[in-house]
């Protein structure tokens, strides 16, 4: 049975560690923007386990623009109560259990949470061999992003959520 809360402290090194297995060095964020992603958005920052483990999980700040910039993964503010685009720096399932689901699980919790605070979006930067898979979830290819995270290129994936 896979359990998901909103992260804590204590989940850090865990976290750090599926990072790495799952980006490589240039695309990770580091264990000091996750440190800073716990203290300021813990209400949009989950975590998947499984029998007390942690396998996966998903986290951004809500944005006001419907679209990802760069400076996001190094500067953030705690979200407001209600509004905004809800972002996704990051989602990460350790290898071993991907392909089961756990991304799906995570994608619909961060937005349940979204829709409960009437965001108006769900907005993410994948590369182009993740398209499909986010479109399988209702998001929508906006096209190539400005980000220049890791010198790849980004495609914009937009998810609408019904207010």
């Amino acid at each position: 049975m896979l359990n998901i809360r909103n992260v804590k402290m204590e989940d850090l090194t865990e976290i750090t560690i599926i990072e790495s297995l799952c980006f490589p060095i240039e695309e990770a964020a580091t264990k000091e923007a996750f440190e800073k992603r716990i203290r300021l958005i813990p209400d949009s920052f989950f975590v998947a386990e499984r029998k007390g483990a942690l396998v996966g999980f998903v986290n951004g700040p809500v944005i006001d623009t419907p679209f990802i910039t760069d400076d996001l993964f190094r500067e953030i503010k705690a979200n407001p109560m209600t509004g905004g685009h809800q972002s996704v720096l990051g989602i990460a399932v350790t290898p071993h259990f991907q392909t089961r689901g756990v991304a799906a699980a995570l994608l619909a919790h961060i937005e349940e949470a979204a829709t409960a605070k009437k965001r108006e979006t769900i907005t993410l930067t994948c590369k182009e061999d993740l398209i499909g898979f986010y479109e399988k979830f209702g998001y929508v290819n906006m096209g190539v992003s400005k980000s220049e995270l890791g010198g790849v290129i980004w495609y914009n994936m937009v998810k609408i959520l019904s207010l």
